[in-house]
C-alpha cells in the first residue's frame, strides 16, 4: 500500500474493491464441500504433520489461513489490502491467527521465522520474483518449506508464471523441489480447467 492509500497491486488490480465478492469463486470463499475438502487435503499434504507457525502471504479472506488453523498450524496472513485483512480476521476469530496489512513481498512480521511460507496465486503479481523467493526462504526456520500455489491463466495474454520457470528459479535456494500438477483435479476449482495449475513445495535445510 502506497502514502497516498493504493492498494493495486503491480497488475492493477484492487483488492479491496474486490473484497466483498472475492468469496464467491469456488476456490476462493471454499464454500461448498467438495471444494472445500479437496483443498484441506492438499494442504495436509503440504504442511508438517505437526502443528508449526505458517505464513499465509497474500492470504485474501484467509481461507487457506482457516483450513491451516483447523489442522493444529499458528497462522500469521498478510495481505496488502485493509478490506481483505478485515474479512480474514472475521473468518479466524477465536483462532490461533493474527492478520496483518502489509506487502507480500516484504512482510511486516519482524525476526519472527516459520516452518511454512504459504503463497497461492501471488508470486506472479510481483516485480523480480527470483529476489522475492530469497526473501520468502530468509523467513523459514531451518527445515521449513515454501508452498507455493500458481499457474498461468488465459490464452491471448496468458497470465502468471510457468512451473519451469519457478522451479529454475528456486533451484539456487534448495535442492528439494517438487512439482505438484493441479489442472487435472476439478475438484479443487469447482469445475474443470484447461489452463496450467500447480503446486511447488521447496523444503529448505
Amino acid at each position: 500500500m502506497t502514502d497516498d492509500g493504493d492498494v493495486t497491486d503491480p497488475t492493477g488490480t484492487d483488492w479491496d474493491e474486490l473484497a466483498p465478492a472475492f468469496d464467491d469463486e469456488p476456490d476462493h470463499g471454499l464454500r461448498d464441500p467438495a471444494v472445500r475438502a479437496a483443498w484441506a487435503a492438499r494442504l495436509r499434504a503440504w504442511l508438517p504433520a505437526r502443528p508449526g507457525d505458517v505464513l499465509d502471504l497474500g492470504c485474501g479472506t484467509g481461507s487457506l489461513s482457516l483450513l491451516a488453523a483447523e489442522q493444529g498450524h499458528r497462522v500469521t496472513g498478510v495481505d496488502r489490502s485493509p478490506a481483505m485483512v478485515g474479512l480474514a480476521r472475521e473468518k479466524l476469530a477465536g483462532r490461533d491467527a493474527v492478520f496483518l496489512q502489509g506487502d507480500a513481498a516484504a512482510p511486516p512480521v519482524g525476526e519472527q521465522r516459520f516452518d511454512v511460507v504459504l503463497v497461492r496465486h501471488v508470486l506472479w503479481t510481483l516485480p523480480e520474483p527470483g529476489r522475492v523467493l530469497r526473501h520468502w526462504r530468509g523467513l523459514l526456520r531451518p527445515g521449513g518449506r515454501l508452498v507455493l500455489v500458481e499457474g498461468v491463466w488465459g490464452t491471448a495474454a496468458p497470465a502468471g508464471i510457468p512451473a519451469g520457470r519457478l522451479t529454475a528459479l528456486l533451484a539456487p535456494l534448495t535442492g528439494r523441489v517438487r512439482l505438484e500438477p493441479l489442472s487435472d483435479d476439478p475438484a479443487l476449482w469447482g469445475r474443470e480447467v484447461d489452463d496450467e495449475r500447480y503446486a511447488v513445495i521447496a523444503r529448505v535445510d
